[in-house]
């Protein structure tokens, strides 16, 4: 094992895997199959349950001193019976074998009073995932606590010495996260997963008085040797923090907008959750009925990929146990398919996507080069590279955030701005969509770049 010291200087040194994570997922599994006979054995006509077991490490210093330091764990299983079409749900965080059964007894005693739902019931067995891969998600990071703080540390004191200018710190913190779970049903279908996250983060803060401007930076990765160094965090924190300084109000009018790539997938992300299950049958979607029309221009394609090696949402079954493929979301600008579970695919009179649980590594198609080479393309307009507030309508589509970036002219940045709004519909926005750059931000599973919208109403103070 490395010592402390070694993890302090370099995130990439690391101890064996956790010993017992195999262990531990026979274990999960063993319970799961329990609670799960014992509801059969109570005269469930299905049963399914859910365990898991996860530990993590979270520290946060600021201004040199040691804030909060948080190990946790946490372990539980969730336990779904169903008489006929009549449904109930129970967990305990206990889990010997005596709390299961009487956890399992709850359901079933639950259960003789809901009320029935066609819906309701396991997806079909022939749907079940016949494997159980290596996505190469399973990489602990061996860190203690010291080591994580002196890491923590060592951002925070980069970021504050880069420049005279940085005047304070909001922090900087470091934490690492192991994940367990098991999915098993009375189809037989046992499901196992693993895996880890890692990151570090600083905020910083830069001038003084009504002058003052904050910006942060974050590392994060499945692997801790994948993360960028604490003095690179650091560094990055005080730079896009001095890059706000001395803003100016932007102009009022309709211009282009370019989504920088860590703002640009809640884009994508408004478009998924439109077009998913519970949206759609509740009838809470301005996408309702747009299965096969065209929402973005032609050429702009996502494809769901959840067979990724190492990716951060990849997996062989969804929450259901149902197996997952990939296919298109969009091919050519159009809709192929919403994003449904087993309970909202038979709500809709549909067949299950795989989506249970949600979408599994997104990859937006790139049709432009980098940030550098769409400001030139776009020539004058915003920069968007931060988005605050939450005036989103998934009902009618009317998107009106507060933002913050840059304007831009002559195809460069010419100075920051902030205190704006940007508006528009939804709909529009995705036809709108002039490029996607190949500048992705790997610290999601949606991969996409940076999204120029061709045009938008900005709200700023200038004229």
């Amino acid at each position: 094992m490395n010592n402390a010291q070694d993890n302090a200087v370099n995130p990439s040194t690391s101890a064996a895997p956790r010993s017992d994570a195999d262990t531990t997922l026979d274990r999960l599994a063993e319970l799961s199959v329990l609670a799960v006979a014992e509801a059969r054995r109570l005269g469930a006509s299905q049963a399914e349950a859910s365990a898991h077991d996860q530990c993590g490490l979270e520290v946060n210093v600021r201004v040199g001193e040691v804030e909060s330091v948080e190990r946790t764990r946490d372990r539980g299983i969730a336990v779904t019976v169903y008489f006929g079409q009549r449904k109930a749900h129970a967990s305990t965080a206990d889990l010997k074998p005596e709390s299961l059964r009487r956890t399992v007894e709850m359901a079933c005693a639950i259960a003789k009073h809901t009320e029935a739902d066609a819906a309701n019931g396991l997806a079909d067995e022939a749907r079940m995932a016949r494997s159980s891969r290596d996505f190469e998600q399973w990489h602990p990071w061996a860190i203690e606590a010291d080591a994580a703080v002196a890491l923590a540390l060592e951002a925070e004191a980069a970021g504050r010495g880069l420049d005279a200018r940085i005047s304070n710190s909001e922090g900087a913190s470091v934490s690492t996260n192991e994940g367990l779970s098991v999915y098993a049903n009375s189809h037989g279908f046992i499901g196992r997963e693993k895996n880890t996250s890692h990151s570090i983060s600083a905020a910083l803060i830069a001038g003084g008085g009504d002058a003052m401007q904050g910006g942060h930076w974050y590392t994060a990765a499945l692997r801790a040797e994948a993360l960028e160094s604490a003095v690179e965090v650091g560094h990055k924190a005080a730079l896009r923090t001095l890059e706000k300084l001395d803003p100016r109000p932007a102009p009022t009018g309709e211009f282009p907008v370019l989504f920088a790539p860590e703002v640009a997938r809640s884009l994508i992300a408004h478009l998924v959750g439109a077009v998913s299950g519970g949206a759609l049958y509740r009838k809470a979607s301005f996408l309702l009925g747009a299965q096969g029309q065209r929402l973005f221009p032609e050429g702009f394609r996502i494809v769901e990929r959840p067979h990724l090696k190492g990716g951060w949402r990849s997996g062989d079954f969804d929450a259901d146990g149902v197996a997952t493929r990939e296919s298109a979301l969009i091919e050519d600008g159009v809709l192929q398919r919403y994003v449904l579970g087993t309970y909202s695919a038979r709500r809709l009179g549909l067949e299950s996507t795989g989506n249970a649980g949600g979408v599994h590594n997104l990859e937006v198609a790139a049709n432009a080069e980098g940030l550098a080479s769409m400001l030139k393309g776009m020539r004058r307009g915003l920069l968007v590279t931060e988005l605050m507030g939450q005036g989103v309508n998934t009902v009618t589509g009317d998107y009106s955030r507060g933002a913050a970036g840059f304007w831009v002219e002559d195809g460069a940045i010419a100075y920051p701005v902030d205190e704006l709004t940007i508006a528009g519909k939804l709909r529009e926005m995705f036809l709108a969509i002039e490029a996607v750059g190949a500048d992705i931000d790997p610290r999601s599973a949606t991969a996409v770049g940076s999204l120029l919208v061709g045009r938008m109403t900005v709200a700023g103070a200038g004229a």
